[in-house]
């Protein structure tokens, strides 16, 4: 059965009512045959990336970017999870070949470029590919950004089935 993994920092309410659509989205009825797992970036291991089919990616924009816990996640696995760097240390774009679908979503108080220029910046130097428009989310989360993070957690998981 495919899986896909979610990995989120949600600390805040706001996050976290993203959270819970995104993985509301995944297990939509619609949708079969998905095993959705679901861990925060700080307990995220690269077992679990390896043995997922597709990702969704959440976080806060703090201070222009990503979470702390979400950069730990990334330099605790990136070798590990198939990331690749130039010779000059920095990331390195991988072929197309084998690449997993990916989706991301990000809220912020003011601004979230930030944020979601340094994830992609880093799933740009892995084996994935984004299949999803990101979510950035600002200010309170409404009605219709929960429909939206519900759209983004159902099609991640509807490419997979």
């Amino acid at each position: 059965m495919p899986r896909l993994l979610l990995v989120h920092h949600s600390p805040t309410t706001s996050v976290g009512a993203l959270t819970d659509a995104v993985v509301a989205g995944a297990h939509d009825d619609d949708v079969q045959g998905v095993d959705v797992a679901v861990r925060p970036a700080l307990e995220a291991t690269a077992q679990d990336v390896l043995a997922a089919d597709g990702l969704l990616l959440g976080t806060p924009a703090n201070f222009g970017y990503m979470s702390g816990a979400l950069k730990h996640f990334f330099d605790s696995l990136f070798l590990d999870i198939g990331g690749s760097l130039s010779d000059d240390g920095s990331a390195a774009g991988g072929g197309s070949e084998g690449r997993k679908p990916f989706g991301l979503y990000v809220h912020g108080r003011y601004d979230t470029t930030g944020a979601v220029r340094s994830v992609l910046a880093i799933t740009g130097a892995l084996p994935w590919r984004q299949a999803a428009q990101t979510l950035s989310v600002l200010g309170d989360v409404t009605r219709a950004d929960e429909e939206a993070a519900y759209e983004l957690g159902g099609t991640l998981a509807a490419l997979l089935s």
